[in-house]
């Protein structure tokens, strides 16, 4: 696996990732090279070593403000869940936000998402709180996470 930051390029690679993954918030191409072309945002992405040409398997999204950061969006292709894609991405996002003077990271995940929960919760992230019907289309609560990073 090798982790680096996306570049217009991978745009279309991520939104077809993110289509296959309900849970994920739904953005645009658009809303993605808003956010790479963003000084204050970093996407990193995963790109699997093993295939010809390299497979990208998941990505995060971040964006910072001061010393603190949001992860607005995650996902890994079902095809590679289950196998430390999220958890690198996580890891890789805390050192480089770490290194860019971020003291703290937010993120909002569904209620009933409890793999991601148990991801997150397991990197030292803590519930800060709930958002009601913070989601649609199913309509859902967010909770609110945060993890402060030293």
């Amino acid at each position: 696996m090798h982790i680096r930051k996306a570049n217009e390029d991978d745009l279309e690679a991520i939104v077809r990732i993110q289509g296959k993954t309900t849970q994920a918030a739904q953005w645009t191409r658009a809303d993605y090279a808003s956010l790479i072309a963003n000084s204050q945002g970093l996407i990193l992405i995963v790109e699997l070593d093993s295939t010809r040409p390299s497979t990208l398997a998941g990505f995060a999204a971040f964006h910072r403000v001061m010393d603190e950061a949001e992860l607005r969006n995650m996902t890994v292709d079902p095809a590679h869940q289950g196998q430390g894609v999220g958890r690198q991405l996580l890891a890789e996002g805390r050192r480089r936000l770490l290194e860019l003077g971020v003291k703290r990271i937010f993120l909002e995940v569904r209620a009933s998402n409890i793999p991601a929960q148990r991801l997150y919760y397991s990197e030292g992230f803590s519930l800060h709180s709930r958002r009601r019907d913070y989601y649609s289309d199913p309509r859902e609560d967010a909770l609110v996470m945060s993890l402060a990073i030293f």
